[in-house]
C-alpha cells in the first residue's frame, strides 16, 4: 500500500524514513529510521538519525529500488508464487526525495518476498532488523 502525495516534506532530509518492524502477530514492535541528507547518512553512529544496524546498505538499497518499491506501476499481469516467508510485518512511513511514503511489507508470498528481499538491509533479513538473528 502506497499512498504518494504532492504535499513537502516537513524535514531537512532527502530520505526521512521510520521503519515499524512486527516479528510476528502480538510481537512487541521495533522502530528504526533511516535519515540521509544529499546522499549522506549522520557522521555519529550512534545518532538517532539513522539507527539500522547496517544504515549504509539500507541507504543504498532505497537510493537504488526506492522508487520502484515504494511507488510501484500497477502490473495486472504480475503472478506470485503462493508460498509462506514468515509473519514478519515491517510498515514504512516518512518521506522519500519530495514524496511521501506510507508502505507495507510482509512475506505472505512469492512477491512480498521479493520486495522484502530488495530492501532487507532497511526491513531486516529473514530474522528481521533487530540484529538478533
Amino acid at each position: 500500500m502506497v499512498s504518494p502525495t504532492s504535499e513537502s516534506p516537513n524535514s531537512e532530509y532527502d530520505v526521512d524514513l521510520t521503519v515499524t518492524l512486527t516479528e510476528a502477530p502480538g510481537a512487541e514492535s521495533h522502530e528504526f529510521h533511516l535519515r540521509s541528507v544529499a546522499g549522506l547518512l549522520s557522521p555519529d553512529p550512534d545518532s538517532l538519525d539513522s539507527n539500522l544496524p547496517d544504515a549504509p546498505a539500507a541507504l543504498a538499497a532505497v537510493e537504488q529500488f526506492g522508487e520502484e518499491i515504494f511507488f510501484p506501476e500497477p502490473r495486472p499481469d504480475r503472478i506470485c508464487t503462493q508460498q509462506y516467508g514468515g509473519p514478519q510485518v515491517a510498515v514504512v512511513t516518512g518521506w522519500f526525495r519530495g514524496r511521501k511514503v506510507h508502505s507495507q511489507f510482509s512475506r505472505t508470498d512469492g512477491c512480498e518476498i521479493a520486495r522484502w528481499k530488495t530492501l532487507a538491509s532497511l526491513l531486516g533479513n529473514t530474522g528481521g532488523s533487530t540484529g538478533d538473528a
